[in-house]
């Protein structure tokens, strides 16, 4: 059967959606020896398909990866960075880096830390970072100074960034050091950039440390568990996988809290 080229590439692990249609806008791909074209379709049964010169055959398909990272301070969510800083994927053994296709869904950036996907399949990272399947998001931030329930209550019903209101969060203060900074669990339905940090800023209580502790109901500390440690990653379990492909039919676990260390 045809499929966009990009979709077979998702599927085939190559790269995400996002990232193939940038590979084919590039003249990465041919298919037949000829270049390829945004929005082509294929059938690679039939049809002779080519990325960076190497051929994808059906056989060659990987077995599909799931991974939670607990990523570090000073680490980029990207596979590659032009920068030279270290990236996720120098945190993975060799044998995953090199032609698996795995990268990061979605991302979290420089300064912030916790939970991260990792996958080679790109359909599946092209559903959940699709605004219609987001899956909520929690964090534990540490803000300078002690909001009042005033500040929370507008993150709690939106912010207007750039033009644009934010979706209702969840927002509640864990802990406050009095005169100094306060411990926020916050839970995002929406991820625009560097969001929490944008809000923080604009209500007056700037970031002072970000980490992300679970993504839906997977969790870097789940019950009963012991907590994955730092740059250490897991794979994902078969309940975890499922709860991805169907976030909506699966209930969201709470997410009990574990206050991060507090030195700044």
């Amino acid at each position: 059967m045809d499929e966009r080229l990009q979709k077979i590439m998702a599927q085939w692990g190559i790269a995400s959606r996002r990232h193939a249609e940038e590979m084919i806008q590039a003249g990465r791909v041919r298919v037949n020896g000829n270049i390829a074209h945004l929005g082509q379709k294929a059938n690679p049964n039939h049809d002779d398909i080519e990325v960076d010169g190497k051929p994808i055959y059906p056989s060659y398909r990987p077995v599909p990866i799931y991974l939670l990272l607990n990523k570090p301070l000073g680490v980029v969510s990207t596979c590659l960075d032009p920068n030279g800083r270290p990236s996720v994927l120098d945190l993975l053994p060799r044998k995953m880096r090199v032609g698996e296709g795995i990268h990061p869904v979605g991302r979290l950036d420089i300064d912030s830390t916790g939970a991260l996907l990792l996958t080679n399949d790109g359909e599946l990272t092209f559903r959940l970072t699709h605004p219609r399947h987001f899956i909520p998001k929690t964090y534990q931030v540490w803000v300078a100074g002690n909001p009042p329930d005033s500040a929370l209550q507008a993150w709690r019903q939106g912010v207007m960034l750039a033009g644009r209101k934010t979706l209702p969060a969840q927002v509640r203060c864990i802990q406050q050091i009095p005169g100094h900074k306060a411990l926020l669990e916050v839970i995002l339905y929406e991820g625009r950039n560097r969001q929490i940090r944008r809000v923080a800023e604009q209500l007056g209580y700037p970031v002072v440390k970000l980490h992300r502790t679970a993504i839906g109901s997977i969790q870097l500390h789940p019950p009963e568990q012991p907590a994955l440690p730092e740059g250490q990653y897991r794979a994902l379990s078969a309940s975890e996988i499922e709860f991805l492909r169907n976030p909506t039919s699966s209930p969201l676990v709470s997410v009990p809290i574990h206050p991060v260390d507090n030195k700044e």
